[in-house]
């Protein structure tokens, strides 16, 4: 595979992201959930569950590692196609993003 091709597949996963402040994580019965908190109250409409990939995910985002680090430890640690695995991270960032879990570092 050129380095154009590989460049063009994941070039719109770039940046750093770091977990918003306000945000619980816990794993419950092998289950990882996510629960916003906003003060001292935790918003229960908007409880999120996530697949053991999206958990594994959701642990890398730490405001230090690139998503191209991150996505280099998905295709190590499951057996996924770069292309795939590209697809499936840039779809994550981007519902973190729209539901205000997860901001850019730095921002």
């Amino acid at each position: 595979m050129s380095l154009f091709t590989e460049k063009r597949e994941t070039g719109d996963l770039e940046g750093v992201f770091r977990k918003r402040g306000e945000i619980v994580a816990r794993d419950i019965a092998g289950e990882t959930i996510l629960v916003p908190v906003r003060g001292n109250l935790a918003d229960m409409q908007r409880i999120f569950s996530l697949s053991p990939v999206a958990a594994f995910l959701w642990s890398q985002i730490d405001g230090r590692q690139d998503l191209q680090v991150i996505l280099a430890k998905v295709i190590e640690d499951f057996e996924v196609e770069r292309a795939d695995a590209a697809s499936d991270l840039r779809e994550f960032i981007a519902e973190l993003l729209g539901a205000g879990l997860i901001e850019e570092a730095g921002a």
